[in-house]
């Protein structure tokens, strides 16, 4: 029995005569009196009593009709879920996050997905670049925001959600005497606190290269790998934390901001979207 000759079926039952039922399902009538021949066949029952005046359903049809029309409501369903989810509308998605992404690029985005694509359930994960490079190869998440660049083996697609530049967290104590601003000789000479070499790298080795340019060598005086770590660190006066400069928006106790003077040397802070290519669609939503 066919998808197809459940369909006529229903339309019989509902305009009560074949022509009626043929010229809705766009069919010619012969087509449709050898579709519902052939599903009669197939059970081994009559459905239908053909008179002058039409199809009359026989017991048998009416038998079956609740479970015919509550099946095709099922399918039609199942149809939709299935080209929702294609579309990035609707199923499971899991997000791996650095810190960084989770004062604009994710509050933005769930309110996106929360206006277009309503059916879709989410799993967040707060995790660093490794860390999310790893999920993404093993599909533990299907979607990373994280920092570049980026090591991943296999094909991913990638969209840039910010490039910003790096500002000084200082502790207050130092900072009433900056003024606001303050210089990368400053800071080498205080000590630094940065989120680790392998965590990092292309960051770490940029901040360093602009150090030494400045005739200074490098003293990081602790590593933290989480940003909310590195401003502790800061308000316990351990160094001067380099962080992008969205972190501004954040109010921590002990920790003042500071322009750096000189600081054109420094690398950009890019925050990425990145996909396996089978959830590529869903980059739309960053």
């Amino acid at each position: 029995m066919q998808l197809s000759q459940l369909r006529h079926f229903m339309a019989v039952i509902e305009h009560g005569t074949l022509s009626k039922a043929s010229e809705k399902l766009d069919i010619a009538q012969p087509a449709l009196s050898q579709s519902i021949s052939r599903m009669e066949k197939s059970l081994g029952v009559i459905l239908f009593e053909r008179s002058r005046r039409g199809a009359s359903p026989t017991v048998a049809a009416q038998a079956i009709v609740d479970d015919v029309r509550h099946g095709l409501l099922k399918l039609a369903e199942a149809e939709q879920k299935a080209r929702a989810t294609q579309a990035g509308r609707a199923g499971l998605l899991k997000i791996g996050l650095v810190s960084s992404a989770l004062f604009d690029a994710l509050p933005r985005a769930l309110k996106k997905i929360k206006e277009l694509a309503p059916g879709l359930t989410l799993e967040l994960f707060e995790m660093g670049n490794e860390e999310q490079a790893k999920a993404l190869e093993q599909g533990i998440i299907n979607v990373g925001l994280m920092h570049s660049p980026i090591a991943i083996n296999g094909r991913t697609h990638q969209k840039i959600l910010s490039q910003d530049k790096l500002i000084a967290a200082v502790p207050e104590k130092l900072a009433r005497h900056k003024r606001g601003r303050i210089t990368l000789e400053e800071m080498a000479q205080y000590g630094l606190i940065l989120y680790p070499r392998e965590q990092l790298p292309h960051m770490y080795f940029g901040i360093a290269e602009a150090i030494r340019k400045r005739k200074c060598e490098l003293k990081v005086n602790q590593h933290a790998n989480r940003t909310m770590t590195v401003l502790a660190c800061v308000a316990g006066e351990m160094g001067i934390g380099l962080l992008p400069s969205w972190i501004q928006s954040v109010s921590f106790p002990g920790v003042d901001f500071c322009e750096i003077d000189n600081g054109h040397d420094l690398p950009s802070f890019d925050l990425l979207a990145v996909s396996t290519p089978q959830y590529k669609t869903m980059l739309d939503y960053f």
